[in-house]
């Protein structure tokens, strides 16, 4: 039996409590075609439908499921902070979710039949039947795990210049697995990571050393490894730590994890965003929040750039300043050391990498090349060596 559009287009108009959902262009599209006089406006209307569909992978069911749990609704919000809902907005969120499970569940020949046309001339898309409270329902008892609005689909994000916390959509897809060497430094982040996941305490970590060695893709591979227990990374940039108390507070109360990433940190002896940080890492109450720990990389171990002026002057004022540019780095609780690779490991990490990318070539032939692409860089490194293999790469191709 076919269904009616009229009638879901009139329980669409009465959806309260998941109002932003009903806003979003798919329902737009589908208001718009309701709302059609002729058959050539509803035509394009269901053509916009469709494309809305398209773009985010052709299911009209796995969209709009997507589009409900990605809402940030005062219901969703109750709940993570384990709060009682009103019996009247309780009503409203069920008698919704089984609107939009019947909107999800519409077909081409739905429309089809609307327009008094055979389904093959209309353009197609997938749906099926979808029980939305259910589904709701067990996303709210994990919502450690899942989260809602936007932390809900996206496991890495970055502030923008107006102050909104957005996700990176084309984000890093390193996995763990894809690392060569290092295990002992990553093996502390990793328990370090752990523990705060699993709620015990954790330390706001530095990973310094030389560039290339993978410092910043081991906190992204996390954030990617451990996205289904509830992980999400924040990146902020230097210039950006005055927004530090802003992110910890839009993200205080919700139920998942974050790590606020920090990339590639130093500082000038004079910069404004040292204070910022520093009452961040000392646990200052609008600074940091319980749900989140701050990850940084440099390829600094003392993170303050200090010049030889700084350490003129009397024993006194010399002993000041150099305390003040250990502080810093002496305020995170756990700070793991990236070195260069040796010789050895280098040569491991450029075979293992040959290997995974299917080069056959003699371990001489290939440490050769590899020592003098190194050299042509200017130190061996787990980057230089994945250049080198990719130089092999397109010369093959």
């Amino acid at each position: 039996m076919r269904k009616q559009l009229q009638p879901i287009y009139l329980q669409l108009c009465s959806v309260a409590v998941f109002r932003k959902v009903t806003e979003l262009p798919l329902f737009r599209c589908f208001e718009r075609y309701c709302s059609a006089q002729t058959e050539a406006e509803k035509r394009k209307a269901y053509a916009a439908f469709a494309a809305e569909i398209y773009a985010f992978g052709g299911n009209l069911t796995a969209l709009v499921e997507t589009s409900a749990f990605m809402d940030e609704n005062v219901y969703v919000k109750a709940k993570a902070r384990g709060q009682a809902v009103n019996e009247n907005i309780q009503a409203s969120v069920e008698k919704e979710l089984k609107t939009f499970s019947t909107f999800a569940s519409l077909t081409p020949a739905d429309f089809a039949e609307d327009l008094g046309v055979n389904a093959y001339l209309l353009p197609s898309f997938d749906s099926e039947e979808s029980d939305l409270n259910e589904k709701y329902a067990l996303r709210l008892k994990d919502i450690d795990r899942y989260g809602y609005g936007i932390f809900a689909a996206y496991g890495m994000f970055r502030v923008s210049d107006d102050k909104k916390i957005e996700p990176i959509v084309s984000a890093d897809k390193i996995g763990v697995d894809s690392f060569v060497g290092y295990e002992e430094e990553r093996a502390k982040v990793v328990e370090n990571t752990l523990a705060f996941i699993e709620g015990r305490p954790a330390a706001n970590t530095l990973l310094c050393g030389d560039a290339g060695t993978g410092k910043s893709s081991t906190v992204k591979a996390l954030a990617n490894e451990y996205f289904d227990r509830g992980l999400r990374l924040i990146e902020l940039r230097k210039d950006q730590l005055s927004l530090l108390p802003y992110v910890m507070g839009e993200i205080s109360e919700n139920p998942l994890k974050f790590i606020i990433f920090i990339d590639d940190l130093a500082f000038s002896k004079s910069d404004d965003n040292f204070s910022m940080l520093k009452a961040a890492l000392e646990g200052s109450a609008s600074a940091q929040a319980e749900n989140a720990v701050i990850y940084a990389t440099s390829n600094r171990r003392h993170i303050i750039k200090e010049a030889f002026s700084d350490r003129e002057g009397d024993d006194v004022h010399r002993n000041d300043t150099l305390q003040e540019t250990l502080s810093l780095s002496e305020r995170f609780g756990l700070t793991v050391y990236f070195q260069k690779p040796n010789k050895a490991l280098y040569q491991t990490i450029v075979k293992t990498l040959a290997l995974r990318k299917g080069i056959d070539k003699p371990d001489e032939e290939l440490f050769v090349e590899a020592e003098a692409f190194a050299l042509k860089k200017g130190n061996r490194s787990p980057r230089c060596a994945e250049q080198f293999i990719d130089s092999l790469l397109r010369a093959i191709h």
